[in-house]
C-alpha cells in the first residue's frame, strides 16, 4: 500500500530538506533559461531558515521525505505574494503543485485582510503558467529579475481563490 502525500506547516528541522529540495527542483528552470544564477539555486541556508522564522511555508511530506514546498507573506497592502513552489522532480506532474498552491492561499487569505494573491514565474515556463491559469491567476505585468530572467507577473483576488478551492 503507498502512503499519500501530507501538506502541513515546515518545521525548523525541515530546512535542509527544504533547502535540498529547492536547489535540485529548480535545476529544470535553470537549464530552460541557461542561467545558473537564479535566486532559488543562489539563496543560501541561512537566508532560507529566516524566512521560514517569517514567512507562511508549507512542505508536502511523503513519509518522512520532503517532497514539495512553497512559501508566501501578505504585504502591508493586503497582497499574499507566494513564491518558490517546486515539487521534488519525481511527483511533478501529479497535482501536488496545485495542491500545495491551494494550501499557501487558504493560509494566506486565512491571515485576514489579504486581497489578492501575486506570483511571478519565468516567460518560457510553460507548465508553470499552465497551472497558475488553470488556477485563476492572470498577468498582470512583467519584470526582469535582477539575474536576468524575464518573469511574468501573475495575480487573482482573493474570491476567486475561494471559488477555486471550493470547486477543485
Amino acid at each position: 500500500m503507498g502512503m499519500s502525500v501530507t501538506i502541513s506547516a515546515a518545521a525548523a528541522e525541515d530546512v535542509e530538506q527544504i533547502f535540498k529540495l529547492q536547489y535540485l527542483a529548480f535545476q529544470r528552470e535553470a537549464e530552460l533559461y541557461g542561467n545558473y544564477r537564479i535566486q532559488p539555486l543562489t539563496q543560501t541556508l541561512d537566508s532560507l531558515k529566516a524566512e521560514l522564522a517569517t514567512d507562511t511555508v508549507l512542505v508536502a511530506r511523503l513519509g518522512d521525505e520532503v517532497v514539495g514546498t512553497v512559501r508566501g507573506n501578505v504585504d502591508a497592502d493586503g497582497t499574499g505574494k507566494i513564491a518558490k513552489l517546486c515539487v521534488h522532480p519525481r511527483l511533478q506532474g501529479h497535482g501536488l503543485g496545485a495542491r500545495l498552491l491551494r494550501a499557501v492561499e487558504e493560509a494566506l487569505a486565512g491571515a485576514g485582510g489579504t486581497s489578492r494573491f501575486r506570483l511571478h514565474t519565468g516567460h518560457k515556463s510553460e507548465s508553470n503558467l499552465r497551472l497558475y491559469r488553470k488556477a485563476g491567476y492572470v498577468r498582470v505585468g512583467d519584470r526582469t529579475a535582477s539575474d536576468g530572467v524575464h518573469l511574468v507577473v501573475l495575480e487573482k483576488e482573493t474570491k476567486d481563490a475561494a471559488d477555486f478551492a471550493v470547486s477543485a
